[in-house]
Order: structure tokens, then C-alpha cells, then sequence
């Protein structure tokens, strides 16, 4: 036991000697996997005595330098390994442990996909490859994030994580996706405070989308604020869509769908259980084209009126899926 605690104890190079000793490494060798061992063997010294913050400053320096040089893969590993340390560690959520995450996650690759495509072999090549290099940057910058959002709600005051991470990590997914998953997109706003920048992800989606498709993600973003039982953000979400909408030159879609949205939020500003029910009935067909909204306006009718759940004791397929979406505590 002795010896062990000597070693964790034994003297270690500066962290700044490192850090500009291993950017030099990526930037000037361009040798990214040999950097990338021994950022994660320095750290790894670091961490075994307990220096966590100095160790937090490895990772981040090498995190930041590897994106920077486009390097996502080993990026990501190294942004995993500082939200576990942050865990080991048991650093608070606080602005200055904010701070290190945000400063890796402005810096994930965001490379706009190319519009227009040739249709010979050597084209078709270049877009799978684009399409692959997108999904890997997704899914590093998807896995970093999921974490800090565990983090965040372990060791910080939010029951879901940190509303600026859901935020954080919803903007890139939406904006950096092959084909953007408003789903996800939705999980992750509806937690966040920025109403405003998910109208903005909305109106970019309804700018591509495949017609039909505007309004189902309109509806499903409205539902699920107010199964949230948060009936501002949901006000907030369709003026902000009107109002950029307006500005892109694009039409707000006007179908039934949307009309019984209009009417819920309505009836929601008041006591009207009984419209609540007649507006669900009347527009059923609309409601059926997605196979969540029922589950959804099952939770709405529980939070606003107080309508004890048809099976209480599940989650429906609405609930199901988000338990197994993202790993995100408390859902």
C-alpha cells in the first residue's frame, strides 16, 4: 500500500510543459495518434494522484487542438475522458466547469454538407464519404454531450440535465445532421430554455423537408413543451416560427394539424376540459398521423386537468422511446 502511494504521489512534469509540448506534436508533427496516447497516458498520470484539475487541463488543450486539426475521432475520446474526470473528480456544475465543455464543443467540426452532387461513380463516392464523415462528427459530438448532460444533472440542480447543454447539444444535431431527426432534436430543446433557437431549427428543417413533414414537427415540438406542462415555450415556439418563417419567405403551414395546435394552446390558457376532449376527438384523424401524440396528449391532460393516465403504471410508446433515447437521467 505504501509503495502505491508513492507512486501516486511522485513528482509530475508541469501541465503547461505538457500541454505545449503535445500541441506541438499535433500541429507541427501532425502525429495525432502519437499525441493522442500520450494525452491519455499524461491525464491518466495526473488523475491516479488525485491532480484532477490539472488533468482537466491536459484533456481540454488536447480535446480543442485535435478537433481544431479535424482529428473528431480522437477529440471525442479525449472530451469523453474530461466529463469523466469532471464524475471522478466530483467537480460541481458551475460557470467555470461550463466553461471547459463549451469551449470543446465550439470547436467540433461544423462542415456544410455540399448541395449539389454529379451523378458519375466518383461523385456518388465523395458524398458517402461525406455523408460518413458527417455521422462520425454527430456522434462524437452526441456522445460528449450525453455525458456532460449526465454530469450536469449528478452533480448540478437540474432533475434533466443542464438546459444550455440540451440546448448545445440539440443546435448541432439539428444543424449538422445528414438528415436531421427532429425527434431527437425535440428531447433535447424542450429541456433546454431557448425556445427561440428551436424555432430557428424548425424553420431551417421546414426549408428541406419532405412536404408533410413541417407541421408533424411542428405539432410534436408544441406537444411535448406542454406534456412538460410548459405552456410559455410553447406560445414562444409558434410566434418565433411565424416570425422567421415570415422573414425566409416560407408558408406556415395551415392544416389541420396545426389548426388543432392553435386550438390547444387556446384551450390550455383556461379551465376546459370538456374542449380538450372535443378538440381531440374532432381532429383524431390528424392527431393519428403520428403515433406519439396520443401518449403525449394523455401526459397533457394528466399535468393541465389532472386526468389520471389511461395506464398509469406505463410509459406508452411515447415514454418508451425517450427512456431509450440519449441516456439522459430522470426521463
Amino acid at each position: 500500500m505504501a509503495a502505491r502511494t508513492r507512486l501516486r504521489k511522485g513528482p509530475l512534469p508541469p501541465p503547461q510543459e505538457t500541454i505545449e509540448k503535445l500541441e506541438k506534436i499535433v500541429s507541427d508533427d501532425g502525429n495525432h495518434y502519437g499525441a493522442q496516447q500520450m494525452y491519455k497516458s499524461t491525464s491518466a498520470r495526473y488523475i491516479a494522484a488525485e491532480r484532477f484539475d490539472e488533468a482537466l487541463d491536459i484533456l481540454q488543450s488536447g480535446a480543442v487542438v485535435q478537433l481544431k486539426h479535424g482529428q473528431t475521432t480522437c477529440g471525442g475520446e479525449l472530451s469523453l475522458m474530461l466529463v469523466e474526470t469532471l464524475v471522478k473528480g466530483k467537480f460541481p456544475y458551475n460557470e467555470e466547469t461550463l466553461g471547459r465543455i463549451k469551449k470543446i464543443h465550439e470547436v467540433f467540426p461544423r462542415i456544410p454538407l455540399p448541395q449539389q452532387w454529379g451523378d458519375d461513380d466518383e461523385d456518388m463516392q465523395k458524398l458517402s464519404e461525406a455523408l460518413g464523415a458527417a455521422k462520425i462528427r454527430v456522434d462524437a459530438c452526441s456522445s460528449f454531450m450525453k455525458a456532460a448532460i449526465r454530469w450536469s444533472a449528478e452533480f448540478g440542480s437540474f432533475k434533466h440535465g443542464s438546459p444550455e447543454l440540451h440546448c448545445m447539444i440539440a443546435e448541432y444535431i439539428s444543424s449538422e445532421s445528414p438528415e436531421p431527426d427532429m425527434t431527437r432534436v425535440t428531447f433535447h430543446f424542450v429541456r433546454g430554455n431557448q425556445p427561440e433557437k428551436f424555432a430557428f431549427a424548425i424553420v431551417n428543417f421546414m426549408s428541406k423537408c419532405y412536404p408533410g413533414e413541417d407541421d408533424v414537427a411542428i405539432a410534436r415540438a408544441v406537444l411535448t413543451y406542454l406534456s412538460q406542462k410548459n405552456l410559455r415555450d410553447a406560445n414562444k415556439l409558434i410566434d418565433e416560427i411565424k416570425k422567421k418563417a415570415k422573414v425566409d419567405e416560407l408558408e406556415f403551414p395551415d392544416s389541420e394539424l396545426v389548426k388543432f395546435i392553435i386550438y390547444l394552446l387556446q384551450t390550455l390558457e383556461r379551465d376546459a376540459l370538456p374542449l380538450f376532449r372535443m378538440l381531440r376527438q374532432n381532429f383524431k384523424s390528424s392527431i393519428d398521423r403520428e403515433p406519439t401524440f396520443e401518449e403525449l396528449l394523455d401526459e397533457i391532460a394528466e399535468k393541465f386537468f389532472g386526468v389520471r393516465r389511461r395506464n398509469p403504471l406505463q410509459g406508452g410508446l411515447f415514454g418508451d422511446i425517450f427512456k431509450m433515447m440519449e441516456g439522459v437521467p430522470g426521463m
